[in-house]
């Protein structure tokens, strides 16, 4: 490729990732004025993301009024299985696009009745590799993954790590048929991210989700 057109692509990145960078902090900014608390959730496909929010959104709707945000290349699977535990849901289908961004949220939330809600989870596209560079304007960013990944999963996709304010590690009901060692996989989101907060869970057994519900909602 020719130096040329190499720095023009590189340019173009630079000025959509500026360009979502500055929509996000109108987006944080919005949802601050309503005093709204809101998560960014990534992960691959499989993680066990969607089944972690029906497991928070079955605690949490009897107090607080919840709007999840599901991002998907189709279909509204996700967003049908939370909506079932009493909190409203908008799907996001975004076709060929590998992540969310931050005019996505935008549009979602300045179509919305903010008024209405206490917390906003945003459940991205299942991938671990897009959404490390499209921040969305939320308070904190969850990261999801599971043992059935593997033992290398988070060394292997660092970026999500380092810039995510919690780390789950989930299925961990299966740890007694799936050779992963999961004190390594701690130590791994912590050698890439010191500060980081990591639960282990199930979604299947509700392991760990009260611990996790109080460290999201801790401040």
């Amino acid at each position: 490729m020719p130096e040329e057109e190499l720095s023009k692509i590189i340019e173009l990145n630079e000025d959509l990732i500026e360009n979502n960078d500055n929509l996000a902090a109108q987006n944080k900014e919005l949802l601050k004025r309503y005093n709204i608390r809101s998560f960014d959730v990534v992960g691959a496909i499989g993680a066990g993301k969607t089944a972690i929010l029906e497991s928070i959104s079955k605690r949490i709707s009897k107090n607080r009024r919840v709007l999840v945000i599901n991002g998907d290349v189709t279909t509204r699977i996700d967003a049908d299985r939370i909506e079932k535990h009493g909190v409203k849901t908008i799907q996001i289908n975004t076709g060929r696009e590998c992540a969310l961004n931050s005019y996505h949220i935008s549009q979602v939330i300045k179509n919305s009745d903010l008024s209405e809600y206490d917390v906003i989870f945003i459940e991205n596209v299942g991938n671990l590799i897009c959404p490390s560079d499209f921040i969305l304007g939320t308070d904190k960013r969850i990261v999801v993954v599971s043992i059935t990944e593997g033992p290398w999963v988070i060394r292997k996709h660092p970026m999500l790590f380092k810039f995510s304010d919690v780390a789950i590690i989930n299925k961990v009901d299966l740890v007694d048929v799936i050779d992963v060692n999961i004190e390594n996989m701690i130590s791994d989101a912590l050698e890439i991210n010191p500060n980081i907060k990591i639960f282990t869970t199930s979604a299947i057994t509700d392991e760990n989700i009260p611990e996790l519900i109080k460290e999201l909602f801790s401040d």
